[in-house]
């Protein structure tokens, strides 16, 4: 096959995944994949030396939304010029599909996909849609999303290896923090606040701090003379989540996914200020089916934690397990293939 495909989008890393995720699956085939992205935002930090990547263009564009009038114009300005290139990109190189996972990175691409009308699709990870992708959604052939139930496939696009290290929990032995390369106070500080109590009852914690309050958190595990598996980041996440029995964490959607096909039992702490509010609604999407356990960060106590020590974990491991099937991701590069 000499046609080409573009994936575009990012700025986060839950946009970030889902990229990955399509552009290995791609590669496999032997499709040409390139990536059309961001200089703000994660998007080079993560695909600049991709080696399965056929090009990578990160273009200068930044988000509409937040901004003052005079910030909103330079941003459509930004966006209208990269559209441009866009155009150019995919008349050089054949590409007659265009695949948006979200986020502000996305517009140029996929405006440029409409005007060179090339097949367009969308995979919204959130169960709050995207400002960008309400706008674009109209446009595409197909969109995909985990929680919208008129979609044609459901399942997560995340990486095999989770599905592959799945195991049923049956009994809290360790714990594991997670919130994210960037971090989260609440989730920190909760973490510090309930050490004691895990520590007399003999459960093991794994804290990602995230590299702003590395420093400080891990000074307080010291003072309270607590062994903990202390780290700011790791590119192996997935190493540190297999050695726990239940972890707290906010509610990105990839994040999300990726603990429910390990079936691990989570309770989440939303990111209060998420678009949307997204991250609750991806929580609460579990939660109405007692697969997870949702509070809002000014909500947090010590008590509550202590009553979901006593929940049958095992039952919500099995069912994490079976919410969510491991070909995802194949399903969708499948569908974006027919003719």
């Amino acid at each position: 096959m000499n046609n080409t495909v573009v994936i575009t989008g990012g700025g986060t890393g839950g946009h970030l995944a889902v990229a990955r995720s399509l552009i290995y699956d791609f590669h496999n085939r032997g499709i040409k994949v390139i990536f059309i992205g961001s200089i703000k935002g994660q998007d080079r930090q993560w695909f600049e030396n991709e080696s399965k990547l056929h090009q990578k263009y990160f273009l200068e564009t930044k988000g509409v939304v937040n901004q003052n009038l005079f910030g909103k114009f330079g941003s459509l300005f930004m966006i209208l010029k990269a559209v441009f290139i866009c155009r150019n990109i995919y008349k050089k190189n054949n590409v007659t599909k265009v695949i948006s996972v979200g986020g502000f990175s996305a517009a140029p691409a996929s405006f440029a996909s409409f005007l060179n009308k090339v097949d367009f699709y969308i995979h919204e990870q959130n169960s709050i849609m995207g400002k960008l992708n309400q706008i674009t959604a109209k446009y595409a052939k197909e969109v995909f999303s985990s929680y919208n139930k008129t979609a044609s496939i459901k399942d997560y696009p995340i990486n095999q290896k989770f599905f592959k290290n799945a195991r049923v929990r049956e009994k809290i032995s360790t714990v594991i923090f997670l919130g994210g390369s960037q971090g989260a106070r609440a989730i920190n500080n909760f973490a510090v606040k309930i050490a004691p109590f895990l520590k007399q009852n003999n459960i093991n914690i794994i804290h990602q701090t995230g590299k702003i309050d590395f420093q400080k958190i891990k000074k307080e595990y010291e003072d309270l003379e607590i062994n903990v598996d202390v780290f700011d980041f790791t590119p192996n996440i997935l190493e540190k989540m297999d050695k726990a029995d239940f972890a707290i964490s906010r509610a990105g959607a990839s994040t999300l996914w990726e603990l429910s096909a390990l079936g691990m039992p989570t309770l989440y702490i939303p990111y209060p200020y998420a678009a949307a509010d997204h991250q609750y609604h991806n929580a609460k999407f579990l939660f109405d089916d007692n697969l997870c356990f949702l509070k809002r960060e000014n909500k947090l106590n010590e008590e509550y934690f202590k009553e979901i020590l006593k929940s049958n974990i095992k039952t919500i491991s099995q069912k994490l397990i079976n919410k969510i099937q491991k070909d995802g991701v194949t399903k969708i590069v499948d569908k974006i293939l027919l003719p």
